[in-house]
């Protein structure tokens, strides 16, 4: 077993490795226009990308597939093995495959380049060597150039499928540019977990949950406290004669109130305590909006309005429920 500083350089060796492979996969799109003219082809066709490969490159080949579908470029993962028994009718005649090997002379990859010819699809190779079978026969290459692997044997692969992973995030995003991709588009892509949560959850959807307390101006401090503690908010929305908001009390608005007004507590009403001008976020805001307009304030609770009318309250516990905290 090795020393952990051992290991810890062997592992900044490893990462340093496969940064400077990314810098020399980045150097190669200098080299020859195949990149755009690939981006170009693609928004061209009406079909799918189909991503093929074989060993390690199909796993990459899925993580493409994967990020093109998930930011609006309709893909499927197709093993190139399995592609010459079968699962070649998977392409159709609008679709436009890339094929991903390192060497680009793997026996199923030389097996399978001439049946995609057959079916006319265009077909990018994303390669390390570009004079390879597979980078002479495809009509655009993606070069990923890599010298070595991380491996110390040189064998497993590394530093070759990192850099085929990074280019082709590099096409994932400059097609997601091209087609406008939008934020409300990717919230309809990913409707699931706490990231779709954040692209398309209202305040709304969470307020109207919840009780809406509110009081008149003119409302005793009994009438206060049992609206306060009844609803359970931690507050209320204190509301003019004509319904308009004009302030809000809480708990701690309460407390401060008991010793500036120790002596007279029947005399008080709403108007001696609110806070005026409280905090709002309107019900079609996101709910991370409200989120952050209570960080930056160190509260708990926002008053929600509808179209500048008092609507309801938002609390942290909600936003903690949704797992946006």
């Amino acid at each position: 077993m090795k020393l952990p500083t051992e290991l810890h350089s062997l592992a900044k060796k490893v990462l340093l490795l496969e940064a400077e492979a990314i810098q020399g996969v980045a150097a190669a799109l200098d080299e020859r226009p195949d990149f755009a003219q690939c981006v170009g082809a693609i928004l061209a066709r009406r079909g799918r990308v189909v991503v093929t490969g074989i060993g390690k490159s199909a796993h990459i080949a899925g993580k493409m597939v994967a990020t093109f579908n998930s930011t609006g470029t309709p893909a499927l993962f197709m093993h190139a093995a399995d592609a010459i028994h079968g699962d070649l009718g998977m392409i159709q005649a609008d679709d436009f495959v890339i094929a991903i090997s390192k060497s680009g002379d793997t026996p199923e990859i030389k097996v399978l380049v001439p049946l995609l010819k057959r079916k006319g699809v265009p077909l990018a190779a994303l390669v390390s060597n570009a004079d390879s079978y597979l980078g002479q026969q495809a009509d655009f290459i993606l070069h990923a150039p890599v010298t070595r692997e991380a491996c110390p044997h040189n064998l497993a692969p590394t530093t070759s499928t990192t850099a085929a992973l990074a280019l082709g995030d590099a096409l994932a995003v400059c097609l997601l540019e091209s087609r406008d991709f939008s934020r409300h588009d990717f919230a309809n892509l990913h409707p699931g977990g706490t990231l779709g949560k954040q692209l398309y959850l209202k305040v709304g959807d969470l307020s109207r949950q919840n009780q809406q307390p509110q009081v008149a101006e003119s409302a005793p401090l009994r009438d206060i406290i049992l609206e306060i503690s009844g609803k359970r908010l931690g507050a209320t929305a204190v509301l003019s004669e004509a319904g308009a908001l004009v302030g809000i009390i809480t708990d701690g608005d309460l407390r401060r109130m008991l010793t500036a007004h120790a002596g007279r507590l029947d005399a008080v009403t709403a108007r001696d305590i609110l806070t005026p001008g409280p905090v709002t976020v309107e019900v079609d805001d996101f709910a991370v909006e409200a989120l952050a307009r209570m960080q930056a304030r160190n509260i708990t609770q926002l008053l929600v309005t509808e179209q500048g009318r008092f609507s309801g309250f938002i609390h942290l516990h909600d936003l903690l429920r949704e797992g946006l905290v």
